[in-house]
């Protein structure tokens, strides 16, 4: 067999795969296509206008390596840049472009235009009839940097957020995904990152969107055939914030639709803000096209606020209320109120509520009263480490058993139980609780969730272990 695009190609992947990182290597050669070879110039297609612009800028000299090495020193690389197609019904866009460091043409402007069938552009957010197309951000100017408090636990996002709303589009983060738990502040910072750019730069167009409504908006485009509209419309934001995209998950229309605007904004320089509830690796049923692109930018995670910044919130919060509060009792509520900060915020309303109302002075034992309260609708934290014992006293089985690396089929099925209901009852990370329950990684964790499931729905016996262990946990 003679020599072909495609065996140059592999001959080439090979070279390149023993000289960079594997997640770079998944990510930026895995996708390309040999497409021909002809006279000592190889073509190769990638799937966008950044895709190539980033090969140029990173791997132009790694690429020439190989390729020399394979066809000599006459070599010639051509990118081909195959759009999918997205935009109705019109064939695929493609473009043909020498690589730059064959003195070549360099990047050409290869967008593809988008006709929308209706002139007028719909936008999602009007009521049908207003004829409206100024886009309103949907920011509440209340979730501002000012009262976004700095700590341990929040000082990477927010800063990588400050830095965003410096220059938006213009840094390494993007996209910037916010993650953490519940009442961690995760739309508060988005908003303030929003509210932070329309300040500095009027003229952007910002929006902020929540994943449910995005997908509801979507699925009504595509009931009243303007799917063509309503990517074109997202397609003109300079600053994109979706919150709670882990919303998404399982719904494959409305992630192909944000993958399609997703790479639209990247690749013209907009800027994209997520919020989760999860990081990218803990993701479920979020397609790994997608969560590639999260992981380019920076994922930031927020943690529980430590004491001295639960301290600095409640004092926060007193001082724009213009109420003032003894430091013993702000000091109990921050010492008792560890959870997050939608709680701890709740806990100090109640108590000023509390006293205006019944006109009572906020003494130390109406603070006790007013926590034991919210620390007991709380649902109580279960560790880990707990999880793990009660699950082998179940089993009739030590914790180190539980841990082993045994296959024997009933210590497997007692370890997965004990990540499953880890993952259901603690926040801790799949990576943090494989890493606790017998030093396994993350892959393996969320395959004891999904066998867990299965065996929920086919097994009457594994089920009735499933209930009887939540009862004990809850």
């Amino acid at each position: 067999m003679g020599v072909t695009a495609i065996s140059v190609w592999n001959n080439c992947l090979a070279f390149i795969q023993d000289n960079i990182q594997p997640q770079a290597f998944k990510t930026w050669f895995e996708p390309i296509k040999p497409v021909k070879l002809a006279d000592n110039a190889l073509s190769i297609q990638v799937p966008s206008k950044f895709f190539y612009e980033w090969l140029e800028e990173h791997y132009v000299k790694l690429l020439k390596v190989a390729l020399t090495k394979e066809l000599g020193e006459n070599a010639k690389l051509v990118y081909v840049i195959k759009m999918e197609n997205t935009y109705g019904n019109r064939e695929p866009f493609t473009e043909q472009i020498p690589s730059s460091n064959r003195g070549g043409v360099s990047s050409q402007e290869m967008d593809v235009p988008i006709k929308s069938k209706n002139p007028e552009l719909k936008n999602p957010f009007v009521i049908p009839g207003i004829r409206n197309i100024k886009i309103e951000s949907q920011l509440n100017p209340n979730y501002n940097f000012d009262n976004f408090l700095e700590g341990d636990s929040n000082r990477l996002a927010r800063s990588a957020g400050m830095a965003v709303a410096n220059k938006p589009g213009g840094t390494s983060f993007n996209p910037l995904l916010i993650f953490g738990g519940v009442g961690l502040g995760k739309t508060h910072l988005a908003h303030a990152i929003g509210v932070e750019i329309k300040d500095k730069y009027p003229e952007r167009t910002v929006l902020y969107i929540s994943a449910e409504k995005f997908t509801q908006q979507y699925i009504e485009s595509v009931k009243k055939n303007t799917r063509n509209d309503f990517i074109h419309f997202y397609q003109l934001i300079d600053v994109l914030i979706i919150d709670d995209v882990q919303f998404l998950s399982g719904k494959s229309g409305t992630q192909d639709v944000f993958f399609h605007i997703f790479n639209h904004l990247h690749q013209n320089g907009k800027q994209v803000i997520l919020t989760s509830d999860k990081a990218p690796v803990d993701m479920q049923d979020i397609e790994q096209r997608l969560l590639s692109r999260f992981k380019w930018g920076l994922s930031a995670e927020l943690q529980n606020p430590d004491y001295e910044t639960r301290i600095s919130i409640l004092r926060n919060k007193l001082y724009r209320d213009g109420v003032e509060m003894p430091d013993d009792i702000v000091e109990y509520v921050a010492k008792h109120i560890k959870t997050n900060i939608r709680e701890l915020e709740g806990a100090i309303i109640s108590l000023i509520a509390q006293s205006s109302f019944n006109k009572k002075e906020v003494t130390l034992e109406l603070a006790q009263q007013v926590v034991e309260k919210f620390v007991k609708n709380t649902k109580r934290e279960v560790s880990i480490d707990y999880i793990q014992k009660v699950v082998s006293d179940y089993f009739e089985m030590d914790v180190a058993t539980l841990q082993s690396k045994t296959r024997k089929r009933h210590i497997v099925q007692a370890r997965q139980l004990a990540m499953f209901f880890a993952k259901k009852f603690t926040k801790a990370s799949l990576a943090s609780i494989g890493s606790q329950i017998g030093k396994r990684d993350h892959a393996t964790v969320l395959h004891a969730c999904k066998t867990v499931d299965n065996l929920a729905e086919t097994d009457k016996q594994f089920r009735k272990y499933i209930e009887d262990l939540t009862k004990k946990f809850s």
